[in-house]
């Protein structure tokens, strides 16, 4: 994916659920019009869940993920089931297939029970009607045929339907701002920057803005001062990596409005209230507690990264405390959560908003308190108080 593509964590994703040789790889080839998943009639061509990023009318950017087949058999087998249904943790629409010449089984509804529990938007597509007569009918049934085509064209505008208008809703700032207003975006380069770009949030945020018909004005640390004094009126807001949340607050003075991509992200992605509450448990940390930094995306760690080195240092600072760090990071989320006494968790942007929410909701039927990277650093800064004003309802729920 090039850096001018939909994010993956900004897409809707449709996961295809169903036995082994249902049609699930056709029928993702029939709606895209690509040949974009292996076909073929060897039980089992889908080994592991495949991920594939694509426009679909009249959705919009998606990523379509292709299955295992539920029905996969063995030790192996099991594991790759197990795998497919882990892919609901981050699904937006859930489609099961089903070979019209076998009809529904117990995998087909076992799967719909699961769905049902999590809420998701389901279709279940009797594939292959070209080969059979399916005379099953709800408002959850599609027929089609990912052969001959029929039935492709309705079943895209029924999932066209599907997700909820407040979901199409969500902005990064673009609320919290008014058109023709100033932005500032604070962005260090350091040696933790990539080089020759913006890392994801700091794009996604300029491009929130400008849809806001605002204007983003992007600057290093070092020439804040001097981009606040000539400006001609003050920026409705400043927004900084929360790494340098110490400085940037110095600097920019207490009438104007100050936050950290971090910080907003937590709202667009996960549950910014629930984080703010958790931090509170930060001065109750004890020696030997045990600590979690989680991330949602692999990267190239450089020799003072923020999640393995930066956060931990911080926070054996900030305590006084003799803490057991332990780190995770891309698609993998630990199940033993209950033995973990906080919970760090980067911003999510390389996440969709399902999957982040699925994480917090977790780590909080764990009993566990979770925390962002910036809501941690602004509150490990004395600035948390301040970095919530542009969201009042926040704010009011730390602790007096």
């Amino acid at each position: 994916m090039s850096l001018n593509d939909t994010p993956r964590g900004d897409r809707v994703h449709i996961a295809l659920f169903g036995k082994r040789n249902a049609g699930k790889s056709s029928l993702i080839n029939a709606l895209t019009g690509q040949d974009l998943a292996i076909v073929s009639n060897v039980k089992g061509t889908t080994t592991d869940p495949v991920y594939k990023a694509m426009e679909l009318l009249p959705l919009g950017p998606v990523v379509m993920i292709d299955t295992p087949g539920l029905d996969d058999d063995g030790e192996l087998g099991q594991k790759r089931v197990d795998k497919a249904k882990q892919v609901l943790n981050k699904t937006d629409i859930a489609l099961i297939v089903v070979d019209s010449k076998c009809g529904m089984s117990q995998f087909e509804n076992d799967m719909v029970t699961l769905i049902e529990e999590k809420r998701l938007p389901y279709l279940i597509v009797f594939n292959k009607i070209d080969e059979t007569i399916c005379k099953e009918d709800s408002d959850h049934i599609m027929k089609a045929s990912a052969a001959t085509g029929k039935g492709i064209f309705e079943l895209k505008e029924k999932l066209g339907t599907l997700l909820k208008a407040e979901d199409e809703k969500l902005r990064i700032v673009g609320d919290l701002i008014q058109s023709n207003d100033f932005v500032i975006l604070v962005v260090p380069i350091d040696s933790a920057a990539p080089k020759g770009r913006l890392i994801l949030p700091q794009q996604q945020t300029i491009r929130d803005i400008l849809e806001a018909n605002a204007s983003a004005i992007v600057v290093k640390e070092s020439g804040l001062e001097e981009t606040l004094k000539s400006l001609g009126k003050k920026p409705a807001l400043v927004i900084t990596d929360s790494q340098a949340f110490a400085v940037v607050s110095k600097i920019v003075p207490e009438d104007i409005p100050l936050t950290s991509f971090s910080i907003l992200f937590a709202r667009y992605k996960g549950d910014l209230e629930a984080e703010v509450k958790g931090v509170n448990a930060l001065e109750n940390l004890k020696d030997g507690d045990k600590i979690l930094i989680a991330e949602g995306c692999t990267h190239h760690r450089q020799c003072d990264d923020i999640g393995t080195v930066k956060i931990p240092r911080w926070l054996k600072e900030y305590t006084g405390k003799q803490l057991e760090i332990h780190t995770s990071s891309g698609g993998g989320f630990p199940e033993d959560l209950d033995t973990y006494d906080f919970v760090v968790h980067c911003g999510g942007c390389t996440l969709n908003r399902k999957e982040m929410q699925h994480r917090i909701r977790k780590v909080k039927q764990a009993n566990v308190p979770i925390v962002n990277y910036g809501v941690l650093i602004a509150a490990m800064t004395g600035i948390l108080k301040r970095s919530l004003e542009p969201f009042p309802n926040i704010g009011m729920k730390l602790k007096k």
